[in-house]
């Protein structure tokens, strides 16, 4: 999982876990949300480390009230990450739910954010350069990879709702040189023979997509609500990747040929992106 948004000090159960967690063992927050929190922390195994997300009780809602949405949400996105699994789709396992406490445990996956891959990969264009993106093969190969991912998501009914590249991780192999090239101290071999700072290493491509946070999920095949999910990735990545906001064109054909009726999928986001256009002029 990735821990780019937030990262907390060791806490010691804040909330009831139940028998199912070896309590020898701390938690770590690693992202907080607006109805959830997310902690690293391990299973089973001190060798076999876990996500562990907890929907606290809302002091603002009646407690009846409270405690039927979070079960029918913990629930809900158990159920989707049950049904994604069996599909084919790659999403962390699910280990154990508990819906009267408000919490799942999930696999924790190693790797980091397409967020975090596209920042990275600007960030090694030498100064003033600007990366020739329609014509990189590894890149074009990862859009590919994007669109396919998402494409076998419709396929198993479900959409995402919350579709953006911080949802979208870059598994293992990658790992360590995006580790290296995300920033960070500047060291001796960062610095050229002049005294200035050298761009960051080319990220490595390689890995896996995995979808995360499934949150705002549903079980879906109206060709509407995987329209919006396609439209909520492009403005994901307008406003978060605008040097690359041309790379979508790339997503979108490999979502196309990735299943036999993405093109009446297209043809709504067409629709979706008009609305969109006009709720901007409206404010």
């Amino acid at each position: 999982m990735a821990t780019e948004g937030f990262s907390g000090p060791a806490v010691t159960f804040p909330f009831p876990l139940g028998h199912h967690v070896d309590h020898s063992h701390s938690l770590v927050l690693v992202a907080q949300g607006a109805e959830a929190l997310v902690y690293r922390t391990t299973y089973l195994l001190p060798t076999i480390p876990c996500a562990l997300k907890y929907r606290p009780p809302k002091p603002y809602r009646h407690p009846t009230l409270d405690a039927r949405l979070t079960r029918h949400r913990v629930l809900s996105e158990a159920r989707v990450l049950v049904k994604c699994r069996r599909q084919g789709v790659r999403t962390p396992a699910l280990y154990h739910v508990d819906w009267e406490r408000g919490w799942l445990m999930m696999e924790w996956v190693p790797g980091v954010t397409i967020k975090h891959v596209l920042t990275a990969f600007v960030a090694s264009w030498p100064p003033g350069q600007i990366s020739p993106m329609q014509d990189d093969v590894e890149l074009q190969h990862l859009m590919d990879k994007v669109g396919r991912v998402v494409g076998r998501l419709h396929v198993a009914g479900v959409v995402h709702g919350d579709l953006t590249t911080s949802n979208l991780m870059l598994g293992a192999p990658g790992v360590s040189e995006l580790a290296a090239g995300a920033g960070g101290s500047t060291s001796a071999s960062e610095v050229d023979e002049e005294g200035r700072q050298r761009p960051p290493e080319r990220p490595s491509l390689d890995g896996d997509i995995v979808l995360i946070d499934f949150g705002l999920a549903a079980q879906s095949v109206q060709d509407e609500d995987r329209a919006i999910d396609l439209y909520v990735l492009e403005r994901a990545f307008g406003s978060t990747h605008p040097t690359m906001e041309s790379l979508f064109a790339l997503v979108l054909r490999a979502y196309e040929t990735s299943f036999r009726g993405a093109k009446s999928v297209l043809a709504r986001l067409d629709d979706v992106r008009l609305r969109g256009r006009k709720k901007s002029m409206l404010g």
